[in-house]
């Protein structure tokens, strides 16, 4: 039965429905659509593996495992170093605009679901998506691989998603493209948990290029 809450409270993390407007980023998809880079399915595919292979994997994923851990040690000065190393590594203003606004708008939501020690990172420059979805984590007693997994496919859904909307792809052609890409994610899981401290790192340039020009887009549909 624990095990049974736990993984229900993990749905709970990542359904579409949770109230901090993850739906209106694109991560730049929007430009390489607008710029012609990312036209079709296949290059949807292209643009999203490289950004799970080159980012997610090398830089969210383990740091996310770390935040979990720091968590559960109850270690808030190594919480507050990686949710602020992972803030580092965000390359455009739009970039890190998006994930302090995830953070705090989960904080905001954990707090009226009695997690106390949200509200410290309500007005935190530092505060990332990750650091608050792994102390709700932590205190639902979601295991770490579980928790890993959920929020990778969380970002794939939204990417998946954005590119419905953007190219645009049939219903049927998003689908078609998360059964692919979902065939990925447990050995990047994999990978990303086996990584040291010293392994972590990446960048992907497109994501920074696109992200950068995204912020001067005359017209779009997502959130700057």
């Amino acid at each position: 039965m624990i095990k049974d809450i736990a993984l229900l409270r993990l749905f709970q993390l990542v359904s579409p429905g949770l109230p901090i407007g993850m739906y209106s980023y694109s991560q730049g998809l929007e430009r390489a659509v607008e710029d012609g880079l990312v036209t079709t399915s296949d290059q949807v595919y292209d643009w999203i593996e490289g950004l799970l292979e080159q980012g997610m994997t090398q830089i969210d994923l383990p740091i996310l495992a770390r935040l979990y851990d720091t968590w559960s040690m109850g270690d808030i000065s190594k919480v507050m170093r990686w949710s602020a190393t992972l803030m580092a590594y965000r390359e455009t203003f739009e970039l890190r605009a998006e994930d302090r606004q995830a953070g705090q708008a989960l904080a905001r939501l954990l707090i009226e679901l009695d997690f106390e020690d949200a509200a410290f990172w309500l007005r935190r420059n530092d505060a990332t998506l990750a650091t608050l979805y792994a102390l709700a984590a932590v205190r639902w007693e979601i295991p770490k691989q579980e928790v890993v997994t959920g929020y990778l496919w969380s970002w794939l859904e939204n990417q998946v998603l954005c590119a419905v909307k953007l190219v645009p792809l049939g219903q049927a052609a998003g689908q078609r493209l998360l059964i692919k890409l979902a065939d990925l994610l447990p050995e990047q899981v994999n990978k990303a948990l086996s990584l040291t401290d010293e392994e972590i790192g990446g960048s992907a340039f497109g994501l920074a290029l696109f992200s950068s020009r995204h912020e001067m887009q005359y017209s779009r549909l997502f959130r700057s």
